[in-house]
């Protein structure tokens, strides 16, 4: 038996095969090979159409196959995870009613500014954890005010990973995790939010059938397997959002662990077993994947919107082709800790919710023209995406998160030594580097949901660590990033955490 991983993403369609035995990856396969589409009738708007999705999972999954022959009708089970927030509506008899509205549209920010305003702002906080913001619940209210005709007509909405398995299986269904983080979820009462409901105007049988994350949640339909090539019957048994399931691909599922991602932006997210929040919303909990009534797991989630995009475009605009990424790290590497004074900000990539959705835009300072090299400036970009990240995390440690080994995937910037240095030295946890993706966890949470696997200890005993980097008191690193934050504070009128 094999087990099938489905990563949803808004760029692209992966899935990963695994040899559940083995417990290492046969193939993987992404479509298409450029950037999906997607769709912005207006200014901040942004949404997809979700056929595009399983026409592009039936690529990937149709390149995947000739990769591994034969073996591709052994899958046994099937995992999903997914672009987090997305809106998916259906009628009575199933069919699409639009396009869905995926997580980096805009449109609803002021609905969920109003909802927290008139729900109150100690009831969504205590209650909901989070400002119902433009998550998925305001998408949906979004849609009754200036859609009526398309509100009338919808029948149950969905995640984007719901309706994938929806179309796996023919059931519609979500999970408790899923509901939080499209803010329908009371964390005092574990249940759905009524008073929520009730003030958005949205009946509950609008919502899906809850299933566990880990469990049979469906079985794939004759008509679909027949398309899909593999056996009618074949269980999806696992479902989450990326940022759940990437810090369960690496194994992040205890207080005390986060997991971390560099790419074109940074993501830390930690678990915690405590129901707290953070009083200004610059963070956001939901249900992590291995949540019980009987030991609470949640997860923490902070985002910064400029981290390898700001690399690329040092990149791309003063270094040339001729200089790779892996050379801007050797140059970077160049110079000592704290770069000689130079401070970076990385806030150009739009509105950061750690610093109270405040738009400040990138900056240097300190720059000087007789002190300063390639090298200092390179380090001092590094550093600075550390420090705004950091700067996340202390955050985050004032509502409960406690930070001993941090988690990332051996890759992006986590493959320069002085991001993963400076990373150590300033949160102080120990950094862990792994070869994982999305899709890779998602196949092996499909091996916990049919029990295949009976702990999460033996679905991640074939995990190798590559890299281990243990954190040290440098001084000189410390004083730069307490520097760093006390001109963040002028520069945004915050007062230091």
């Amino acid at each position: 038996m094999i087990l099938l991983g489905i990563d949803i993403g808004s760029s692209s369609i992966k899935v990963n095969l695994m040899d559940e035995e083995k417990g290492t990856s046969l193939a993987g396969a992404s479509y298409p090979p450029k950037e999906m589409e997607i769709i912005s009738p207006q200014s901040d708007w942004a949404e997809q159409d979700p056929e595009v999705w399983m026409n592009n999972l039936f690529r990937a999954l149709e390149m995947i196959k000739t990769k591994v022959g034969s073996r591709f009708n052994e899958i046994g089970a099937i995992g999903i995870t997914y672009q987090m927030h997305g809106l998916v509506a259906i009628d009575k008899d199933g069919k699409l009613i639009r396009n869905s509205i995926i997580w980096c549209d805009s449109r609803a920010v002021g609905i969920g500014e109003k909802a927290f305003a008139e729900l109150g702002e100690e009831f969504c906080l205590s209650h909901l954890l989070n400002s119902p913001g433009n998550f998925t619940a305001s998408k949906l209210r979004w849609i009754k005010l200036f859609e009526p005709e398309n509100f009338a007509r919808i029948y149950k909405i969905m995640l984007p990973g719901d309706y994938i398995a929806y179309r796996l299986t023919g059931e519609i269904t979500t999970t408790e995790s899923g509901l939080s983080e499209g803010i329908f979820w009371d964390f005092k009462r574990n249940d759905v939010s009524d008073e929520l409901l009730a003030y958005y105007g949205f009946d509950r049988n609008i919502l899906p059938t809850v299933v566990k994350t880990f469990s049979e949640q469906g079985r794939v339909s004759a008509e679909m397997a027949a398309k899909l090539g593999i056996k009618a019957g074949t269980p999806v048994s696992y479902r989450a959002g990326d940022q759940p399931n990437n810090a369960f691909s690496l194994n992040v599922m205890e207080p005390g662990e986060i997991a971390a991602t560099a790419g074109t932006s940074g993501v830390v997210y930690g678990v915690t077993n405590k129901k707290e929040y953070d009083h200004q919303s610059r963070v956001n909990t939901f249900l992590h994947v291995n949540n019980t009534l009987q030991n609470p797991r949640l997860g923490i989630l902070m985002c910064l919107n400029s981290t390898g995009i700001l690399n690329s475009w040092i990149k791309n605009q003063f270094m040339g082709e001729e200089i790779s990424y892996e050379k801007m790290n050797e140059i970077a590497s160049k110079a000592s800790p704290g770069s000689a004074g130079l401070l970076v900000f990385p806030f150009g990539n739009g509105a950061e919710r750690i610093i109270q959705n405040k738009n400040i835009g990138a900056s240097f300072h300190n720059m000087n023209f007789n002190i300063h090299n390639r090298s200092h400036t390179l380090r001092a970009m590094q550093e600075g995406i550390v420090f705004a990240l950091n700067y996340g995390i202390e955050i985050m440690k004032g509502v409960g998160l406690e930070i001993n080994v941090a988690k990332a995937g051996m890759t992006n910037m986590f493959l320069s030594n002085v991001f993963r240095e400076t990373f150590a030295d300033v949160s102080g946890a120990r950094i862990e580097l792994y070869n994982t993706d999305g899709a890779e966890g998602a196949a092996r949470g499909a091996g916990l949901g049919i029990k295949y696997y009976t702990s999460t200890k033996e679905a991640f005993s074939k995990l190798a660590l590559i890299k281990m980097v243990q954190p040290k008191r440098n001084d000189q690193l410390l004083q730069a990033y307490q520097t760093w934050k006390e001109k963040l504070a002028t520069l945004t009128d915050l007062s230091k955490i």
